[in-house]
């Protein structure tokens, strides 16, 4: 099955930059163009795709609002969104993953970077832009309201081989540089990851990295 990909963003040179990018891979499909947030939100729901890459600043809502609206809190059956922005800043990628963002890219990425992150969304995993993810991530340790974190203790305690593979997925790993250090397969990554989401209640890893950080694990 192709990967559904809605783009939205106010320059049209970005959007046909992007579209082209992606329908060139075999797995993926644009299947809607936007240049505004209200036009983003409607077809988003009308469509449903699997990810929706969004720029920030667009006309009529914001892709932060976008996010909240297609994937925050409290939201019924919510989208993937993927974040794609020039601008680095600490505040717009925090309210985007509080707002329910499963990933946050600068425009100036690699082709190949922008296909990762795309499959990563898709499958309900994140990738966040490498320059921004220690120093945000670290942040999370510091704000006490972040609702995307759980409060509470897991329903199970976590393994000792969860614990290594959270530390280091927090710290901004990838699972294949995970799986290289502890010698095990990137799929057992993936599984330890999945064990992690379902005790901790959340929905996907930046929740778990947010965990980690705020509970002292990466510290």
């Amino acid at each position: 099955m192709s990967i559904r990909v809605l783009i939205a963003d106010d320059q049209e040179m970005m959007r046909s930059a992007f579209r082209m990018i992606l329908d060139s891979q075999p797995d993926m499909e644009v299947v809607a163009s936007v240049g505004d947030g209200r036009a983003a939100v409607d077809e988003a729901r009308r469509l449903r795709p699997e990810v929706c890459l969004l720029d920030i600043r667009m006309p009529k809502l914001d892709g932060l609002e976008v996010t909240r609206l297609l994937a925050g809190p409290g939201v019924p059956n919510p989208l993937n969104v993927l974040i794609a922005t020039t601008f680095d800043l600490d505040e717009y990628v925090y309210r985007a993953l509080r707002n329910g963002s499963c990933g946050f890219l600068l425009k100036d990425m690699s082709p190949a970077l922008l296909v990762e992150a795309v499959r990563a969304a898709a499958a309900g995993a994140t990738l966040i832009a490498p320059t921004v993810t220690t120093r945000l991530l670290s942040r999370f340790a510091l704000d006490r309201s972040d609702a995307t974190t759980p409060e509470t203790a897991p329903t199970e305690p976590l393994t000792d081989r969860e614990i290594d593979v959270v530390r280091r997925m927090a710290q901004g790993r990838t699972n294949s540089e995970i799986a290289t250090d502890l010698y095990v397969t990137q799929a057992t990554v993936k599984t330890h990851l999945a064990n992690v989401q379902r005790k901790l209640g959340v929905r996907n890893r930046v929740a778990i990295a947010a965990w980690a950080w705020r509970t002292g694990l990466c510290s």
